[in-house]
């Protein structure tokens, strides 16, 4: 990597991580609570929402936030069935009402049992092991393992099983795990670290982190993405991720 490069990134890392990148970003619908639980359900949909225009991703996850009531989390443990009622005109592209219900079935049961979401991604992970490939694994596993999921529901949460380069489950952990004082990230989430995380592979982070020489690769998929955070490890052993903010800021601002 040329020092071009690494001075780049660390100069875009510094202008996009900062609390001004928020509001235009998915990552604004957890930001509206406090609750652990609350940012965890909305930090996951918005981010497996996350495709096509961020104005109407965001427009969305306020529609899901009104139709529980501005209380995701207390909705979850506490609706009743007829109250789903009000999600079957539910539509994001091609995330459809199906799904909608379905991830709310999820979330009651797995909330019945568990304090946070954060183990359903980290009981498969080993404190050495250099990425989260099987903590994603598992999390998808665990996902369809209540009786009756719908099939249609899998094209919405990617496995690396599958080749996916998972990139909204990527994102996702970036909210949840990496920790600094920056206030775009929320590092609710202590038993993954921010080095085992995997750069989210997203259009623009794809197309600039190819013109910059840190994606080889002819396809996009899960070893892509290694290979990328690979290459930005060497900036940054500890925390690779947070170059996700240089490469999609000069994606989507039209710098490169």
């Amino acid at each position: 990597m040329t020092d071009y490069v690494a001075e780049l990134l660390e100069q875009k890392v510094a202008q996009y991580n900062r609390p001004d990148f928020i509001p235009n970003d998915p990552v604004s619908i957890p930001h509206q609570f406090s609750r652990r639980q609350d940012i965890e359900i909305m930090g996951f949909w918005a981010a497996v929402l996350a495709w096509g225009q961020r104005k109407t991703i965001i427009n969305k996850c306020n529609e899901l936030i009104q139709l529980m009531d501005g209380a995701p989390y207390d909705f979850i443990k506490n609706h009743q069935d007829s109250d789903l009622k009000r999600f079957l005109q539910f539509k994001h592209r091609t995330f459809n009402a199906t799904d909608t219900l379905y991830f709310l079935h999820f979330f009651k049961e797995y909330y019945q049992r568990h304090d946070s979401l954060e183990s359903a991604f980290s009981q498969a992970l080993t404190p050495d092991a250099s990425h989260v490939e099987k903590g994603l694994a598992a999390f998808h596993e665990l996902f369809f393992s209540l009786e009756d999921f719908p099939e249609r529901t899998r094209k919405h949460i990617a496995t690396p099983i599958r080749k996916s380069s998972c990139k909204r489950l990527n994102m996702f952990l970036r909210w949840m795990v990496r920790q600094d004082d920056k206030g775009v990230d929320f590092g609710l989430w202590t038993t993954i670290k921010p080095s085992q995380l995997i750069c989210p592979c997203d259009v623009h982070v794809d197309r600039v982190a190819r013109k910059l020489g840190l994606i080889q690769r002819p396809t996009t998929d899960w070893l892509t993405a290694l290979q990328l955070t690979e290459n930005l490890k060497q900036l940054d052993p500890n925390d690779p991720v947070k170059y996700d903010f240089a490469l999609f800021g000069l994606g989507v601002e039209g710098e490169m």
